[in-house]
């Protein structure tokens, strides 16, 4: 795959129009290049190691575990995304980051990360525009959680996640191809395996959007838009921002 066509480019690429010189920096930050298994975390809370990394492929997702044992699944990452940028500015972890499917990923060093933002400040602009949307988004997923019913909360979660996924070449109006389990999900969404089940099937038999056998449908993409009250503007994905 080349640079510009990479996942992570496709995505800094919806907020900054990148140089052939700034995509030739992204592409020596994917010189280290690993593959990491299912369930063992890549990041771990309390981390100190200045690493990060950007995923190639595969799904992770990002948790906060609680002193008596339950997990709160703050975001799921998707190829494309920066793992651990917090990591690299803040010098500690403060979050688990565990590979959902089996993943390859590019892992970025502190003083090459910076050294890349100091040699390309447009580069430095994208992150930084990229990580505003994943910031955007947390806010989302708050407002999720504390207002929206269930129905809502699971509409506005499949919808999102489409508009990310489409952003870089991995889903479209249809709908797109999703590993999360009910158990995934109902740590995401704070609800339990059982009720994610009952809205699911209701989703479906209300005629809005079918997610059966790792695969979600959108049957009326503008009725679950609507329903769910989904306004993408806070996801920035309609041009670039710098030129």
């Amino acid at each position: 795959m080349t640079p510009q066509h990479s996942p992570f480019a496709r995505k800094l690429g919806a907020f900054v129009a990148l140089s052939p010189e700034e995509l030739g920096l992204l592409d020596q930050l994917h010189s280290r290049r690993r593959t990491f298994p299912a369930r063992r975390d890549m990041i771990y809370e309390g981390q100190v190691e200045r690493s990060a990394c950007i995923l190639a492929s595969g799904w992770v997702c990002s948790s906060k575990l609680l002193p008596g044992g339950t997990r709160q699944i703050v975001d799921f990452q998707i190829p494309g995304d920066f793992l651990g940028l917090r990591l690299v500015l803040f010098r500690t972890a403060d979050h688990n980051v565990e590979p959902i499917t089996r993943v390859q990923a590019s892992e970025v060093q502190a003083h090459d990360l910076l050294d890349a933002f100091n040699t390309a400040p447009r580069l430095a602009a994208a992150v930084l525009w990229a990580a505003s949307c994943d910031e955007a988004m947390v806010v989302e997923h708050l407002v999720d959680i504390g207002r929206r019913d269930a129905r809502q909360r699971m509409g506005h979660f499949l919808l999102e996640l489409g508009a990310r996924l489409k952003l870089v070449g991995l889903a479209s109006s249809e709908g797109y191809n999703c590993p999360l389990t009910q158990y995934l999900l109902a740590d995401a969404l704070g609800l339990s395996a059982v009720h994610v089940n009952r809205v699911l099937r209701e989703l479906r038999e209300d005629g809005l959007v079918s997610f059966q056998n790792g695969k979600v449908v959108f049957i009326d993409f503008d009725g679950l838009v609507a329903f769910s009250e989904f306004d993408r503007h806070y996801l920035d994905h309609e041009g670039p921002l710098m030129t």
